[in-house]
C-alpha cells in the first residue's frame, strides 16, 4: 500500500506560485494514479489534477493553464506547480491514490496523505 506525505503548501499573495509535493513510500509507485485536491471547510473536496502511470494529465477547469501536475517516478513523488494563484485556490491540498484510471472525482481515491494549506491573499 502506498504512503503519501505532503508538503510545499503556505501564504502567497494573489499572482504568486507555489510548488507542491506529494512523497510516495510503499510499493508500485508506477502502477498508480495520482492526484491533488482541495477542500475548504465544509464544503466537498474537488478534484483538481491527475496524472496517470503513462503521463496522460487531466485538470479541473478551474485550474487549466494555471496548474500543472507532474510526477518523478525515480523520487517517487508528485508535484503540483501552481502559477497565478487566486484567493479563490486558497483551500487545504490533498495528494491521493488509487490503483486504476484516474478519475477526478475524490469518491473514487481510497489512499490520502494528511494535506498541506494552500492561502491566497488579495
Amino acid at each position: 500500500q502506498v504512503q503519501l506525505v505532503e508538503s510545499g503548501g503556505g501564504s502567497v499573495q494573489s499572482g504568486g506560485s507555489l510548488r507542491l509535493s506529494c512523497a510516495a513510500s510503499g510499493h508500485a509507485f508506477g502502477a498508480y494514479c495520482l492526484g491533488w485536491f482541495r477542500q475548504l471547510p465544509g464544503k466537498e473536496r474537488e478534484g483538481v489534477a491527475t496524472i496517470d502511470n503513462t503521463g496522460n494529465t487531466a485538470y479541473a477547469d478551474s485550474v487549466k493553464g494555471r496548474f500543472t501536475i507532474s510526477q518523478d517516478n525515480a523520487k517517487n513523488t508528485v508535484y503540483l506547480q501552481m502559477t497565478t494563484l487566486k484567493p479563490e485556490d486558497t483551500a487545504m491540498y490533498y495528494c491521493a491514490a488509487r490503483s486504476g484510471t484516474c478519475y477526478l472525482a475524490s469518491s473514487w481515491y481510497n489512499i490520502w496523505g494528511q494535506g498541506t494549506q494552500v492561502t491566497v491573499s488579495s
